[in-house]
């Protein structure tokens, strides 16, 4: 726990000081979340450790505390942005990327593992963490359509081999708030669950009071910067899905139901620095095989697919759909071959 403790949590210290500060601190958490993590992912070719066990009372307590320190550097970019520390404009641009790289790949990691964590408190923090970057339908999108179909035409967020990944955000992020949707009515209908206690109402309502609070903050500035700052953190949120699920799918059986989901429908990587920052989300076969296992137990094996590069740089990557398909549409035409 160390290692990810101290990965994670660097970040947005150091973020908060460019935030407060300037100068040099405004770039500091840019480069700790950019070229350092590239830097170290290349030079370290351990892996990191699989932790074993049920219990990561640890673990809860450091996704507790990312999600409290989230809210608490969203208030404090908001007011930077808005002009409240006095910092010059490229500051704040080093400021404002820095968050938004932190929100969409740190505390996206973060509040996944809060929504498939069991208790109440930590996937209510969770879903606030996806409300306070205006995406709180991706709670609903994810356990209820995406787990469920992944790697089928059914999961919007199952990106199709020759794909790009602009064509894929628009169709991933319409497709995933109607079919959340579609899934929350029904499983509405089936409870009975009075509709003022529709989880569509708390997205939309916690999205209006984020607007407001940063309104407070910074007036229209305010509002803006929280308008730009969610359209980052869900653009890395939305790469992070992109890359991990591209171009891999699952074979229909004689029945018509998709088979089983295996390890071989979703991209990995073993890259150390970046696993630790992520919450070791780049293991994703095994978080689709077991949802509730706690990220220190995620594991590595040698029959998932690896990316060829970590998990941040193929996102970067798949920001240019000619080389995103020469490197990826090869490696995923000999993981479909089994399927085919």
């Amino acid at each position: 726990m160390p290692i990810f403790t101290t990965v994670t949590l660097m970040a947005p210290a150091l973020i908060a000081m460019g935030a407060v500060w300037g100068g040099v601190w405004a770039i500091s958490g840019l480069i700790w979340m950019t070229a350092l993590t590239a830097s170290l992912d290349r030079l370290i070719t351990a892996t990191l450790a699989t932790v074993e066990g049920d219990e990561f009372p640890a673990a809860d307590r450091l996704s507790t505390t990312l999600a409290l320190v989230h809210f608490a550097l969203w208030l404090l970019v908001i007011a930077a942005l808005s002009g409240a520390t006095g910092l010059l404009l490229w500051e704040k641009l080093a400021a404002f990327a820095g968050a938004g790289l932190f929100m969409g790949q740190v505390s996206n990691s973060n509040a996944h593992e809060l929504i498939h964590r069991p208790g109440q408190w930590l996937r209510r923090a969770g879903r606030w963490v996806y409300i306070s970057v205006l995406f709180g339908h991706h709670l609903s999108a994810h356990t209820l359509v995406h787990h469920v179909h992944v790697g089928t035409r059914s999961d919007p967020n199952t990106a199709r081999r020759g794909e790009s990944f602009y064509r894929f955000f628009v169709r991933a992020w319409s497709g995933g708030f109607r079919d959340g949707l579609r899934a929350e009515n029904k499983r509405s209908a089936l409870s009975g669950r009075p509709k003022w206690r529709h989880p569509y109402l708390d997205y939309i309502i916690g999205a209006g009071l984020v607007l407001i609070l940063a309104a407070l903050i910074g007036g229209g500035t305010g509002v803006l910067a929280a308008v730009c700052l969610s359209g980052f953190a869900q653009t890395q949120l939305m790469l992070s899905d992109y890359v991990q699920h591209y171009g891999l799918s699952r074979r229909i059986m004689a029945n018509g139901k998709p088979e089983p989901v295996g390890s071989r429908h979703s991209w990995n990587a073993p890259h150390p620095m970046s696993s630790a920052l992520m919450l070791n989300a780049p293991r994703h076969s095994d978080h689709h095989a077991h949802p509730s296992r706690p990220f220190p137990a995620l594991r590595l094996d040698d029959d998932m697919p690896m990316l060829p590069r970590s998990l941040p740089v193929m996102a970067c990557v798949a920001l240019y759909p000619r080389l995103w398909r020469r490197v990826m549409d090869p490696r995923a035409a000999l993981w479909q071959e089994p399927a085919e």
